[in-house]
């Protein structure tokens, strides 16, 4: 099993990356203010806009160590990454597996999206006996496993995506009522996207940025190529098979980020409005979400398919090998992640 390294977060914006025999070296204002041995890092991830330096993006090339470049507001912008891993067979196979088993892989993750969705509605009601007898909550669910009977009826990619916008658009006009801190004015309407214009949706983009790259991150290790993908379409620079990796498991980013506002992790000073309406996590914001994030990464879960005890970081690796497996025809079907 991979050995959970640490993550590294940059988040001040005026923070310059730099190398120093085997370590790497935090500057702000030309001043170190951190060392840290390549030894311990697994993934750097920068929200700065000062950079690194050619010397240590040579250095982690040659390590392997992936660089994230994400804006302070959690677009992402750029990857540095070392020699793709794996050979030219399993990167053959996997277009020749997405291209004849497409519409089964985009219908199996669609419906474990749709399950793990209810699965959190009903975690709701059994932590919330007040919600019990919702109809609008109870009229969701109905609509969610609804989802998962159409999806498999769907005869096209289109009729997949038609099905899963039904249905994320129902999930998320309950989305609010998930939220129980009554202490902050955090309310939940709709989901946006680009930009954000509210703080939940601030943190939803932000969390689901970091779990993409995670998911990109693993797909590369095992040998895949994360920019194909058998749901999402193709697009320039985007990272299509972790996006699709990324919805059967977006349940657990969602829950996370519920968590961090029902404990009153956050609060109204973590988040910038813009002029523009556009709301965003701010410094102190991003280093809360941040600190919580690789807690919630070391805690263990079961691996409903294995049956084994793994940290909560891992799963992007544990799904992204999985995969890899069908595709060189060890397993007969890709096991989506459902939560038990």
């Amino acid at each position: 099993m991979r050995k959970l390294l640490n993550t590294i977060y940059i988040t001040n914006e005026d923070t310059y990356l730099s190398l120093d025999g085997e370590n790497l070296v935090c500057k702000i204002n030309g001043e170190n203010k951190l060392r840290i041995p390549f030894d311990n890092v697994e993934n750097i991830v920068c929200f700065n806009y000062m950079g690194c330096s050619p010397a240590l993006m040579g250095k982690c090339v040659s390590k392997t160590i992936p660089i994230n470049f994400i804006s302070p507001q959690g677009k992402f912008l750029a990857k540095v990454c070392g020699e793709t891993k794996g050979n030219v067979f399993l990167r053959v196979a996997q277009i020749d597996t997405f291209r004849e088993k497409k519409l089964l892989l985009a219908q199996n993750t669609m419906a474990a999206k749709f399950c793990n969705s209810q699965r959190m509605l009903k975690r709701t009601l059994h932590d919330n006996p007040t919600l019990r007898e919702d109809a609008k909550i109870q009229d969701v669910i109905h609509i969610l496993q609804q989802g998962v009977n159409h999806i498999y009826q769907a005869q096209s990619m289109e009729e997949v995506i038609g099905i899963e916008g039904n249905c994320a658009k129902a999930y998320f006009s309950v989305f609010n009522q998930m939220l129980t801190n009554s202490q902050e004015t955090f309310t939940f309407q709709s989901r946006s996207k680009r930009p954000p214009l509210d703080p939940i949706n601030a943190v939803l983009s932000f969390v689901y940025t970091l779990w993409t790259t995670e998911f990109a991150a693993a797909l590369e290790t095992v040998g895949l190529d994360s920019y194909i993908g058998y749901c999402h379409t193709l697009k320039s620079g985007r990272n299509s098979l972790a996006c699709d990796l990324v919805e059967e498991t977006r349940c657990l980013a969602e829950r996370f980020v519920i968590t961090l506002i029902n404990l009153r992790i956050l609060n109204e000073k973590d988040f910038t409005k813009q002029i523009s309406g556009a709301v965003w996590l701010n410094e102190d914001g991003r280093k809360k979400v941040l600190t919580r994030y690789q807690e919630k990464k070391r805690s263990d879960m079961v691996h409903p398919y294995l049956k084994q005890k793994i940290p909560l970081g891992l799963l992007p690796y544990v799904q992204s090998n999985l995969l890899a497996k069908f595709i060189r025809g060890d397993l007969e079907e890709y096991p989506v992640f459902l939560l038990k």
